[in-house]
């Protein structure tokens, strides 16, 4: 019997090498079979079984969804930033990717979250990442 559950070894182990949240997302996407709604990860399916690995990958797409829809989107603009890097590209065209493919990107259980909450993020990440990184105004002293 395995000492850790099947989404601790999941979080631990196989999320654990996945640049940033949002690469972890995609990487979770990209699991599911072609119905789009079972997983497919041998190795967290044969240690821990079909039905707990199922879980466990669900549990943590719907969960790396709502963190995204929850982090304010300088720290996700950071994100990308790693993520894209760590995948050799563009931030901007790696957003653009993720935008063409954001249907496939949601998990089956949104977990109170929304499509169009998750369609205006990446939306605003595009338009962040378009062009060169500016601070915002400062404050001048009034005289």
């Amino acid at each position: 019997m395995p000492l850790k559950s099947a989404f601790e070894d999941l979080l631990e182990t196989t999320l654990a090498r996945v640049s940033g949240v949002v690469g972890k997302i995609e990487y979770l996407a990209s699991l599911r079979g072609s119905t789009g709604t079972q997983y497919v990860h041998w190795g967290l399916s044969k240690i821990h079984g079909e039905q707990g690995a199922q879980q466990a990958l669900a549990e943590a797409h719907r969960g790396l969804f709502l963190k995204i829809l929850r982090t304010p989107l300088r720290e996700l603009r950071e994100d990308v930033a790693v993520t894209s890097g760590a995948a050799e590209q563009p931030a901007h065209e790696y957003v653009e990717g993720l935008r063409k493919r954001q249907e496939e990107l949601l998990p089956e259980d949104l977990g109170g979250g929304s499509a169009e909450h998750f369609s205006s993020v990446l939306g605003a990440l595009l338009s962040l990442t378009s062009g060169p990184r500016q601070s915002p105004p400062r404050a001048t002293p009034r005289a």
